[in-house]
């Protein structure tokens, strides 16, 4: 069987390297942005999860011509109503700053009670393809954010956010653990569905 190629539409390296964990086993052959030659900065101005990450999908699909697949994901805390969502990787101002997004975000949840540290993680996946439409798969997880990091592992905000019913941040799971319950494990598992179900890869 001949493998389909499938570039992710990031430049996230450990967003990367998870999502091709999730996609292990399917017959596809998965390269990242970078190693595809597309080192275009594309403007996430899309105003959602769902439209950022159709706009990145969409735009690597349309460059290199073969299948794409983009990720636009981030965290809602309701104290802050629903901040940073969309701005989650831009909160303290620099693209990717992991350290101070998570201590902005600390600064701002100062004393509040853990009752009302709620938050969620949304991740929205898009799959695109150069002759037909774009597919998009999102996945939700519930949980509080904490009053100090815990773990080293993942990345973003994982540190700072145990889901419902768990006993470690995702700074402090494994990956397998993370990836058995993660936002982004959600969506990507709809998206192995729509693949194995409605495309047929020769």
């Amino acid at each position: 069987m001949k493998t389909q190629l499938i570039v992710i539409a990031s430049q996230n390296t450990a967003k990367i390297q998870e999502m091709r964990q999730l996609l292990a086993g399917l017959p596809l052959q998965v390269a990242s942005a970078g190693e595809s030659d597309f080192s275009d900065n594309i403007v996430e101005d899309g105003g959602s999860f769902e439209a950022n990450a159709r706009l990145k999908a969409e735009i690597v699909s349309a460059a290199l011509e073969c299948w794409a697949l983009a990720d636009d994901s981030g965290i809602e805390v309701d104290f802050l109503s629903g901040a940073p969502g969309v701005d989650s990787a831009i909160f303290a101002g620099v693209h990717g700053d992991d350290a101070a997004n998570n201590a902005k975000l600390l600064a701002l949840l100062a004393g509040v009670p853990p009752e009302q540290r709620t938050a969620r993680f949304i991740s929205v996946i898009a799959l695109a393809t150069p002759n037909g439409a774009t597919v998009t798969f999102s996945g939700v997880c519930e949980g509080f954010i904490l009053n100090e990091p815990r773990g080293k592992s993942g990345f973003g905000y994982d540190p700072l956010f145990i889901p419902i019913g768990e006993s470690e941040s995702f700074g402090e799971m494994t990956p397998i653990a993370k990836n058995a319950i993660s936002h982004r494990s959600i969506a990507m598992g709809k998206l192995r569905d729509y693949l194995k179900q409605t495309i047929t890869i020769v």
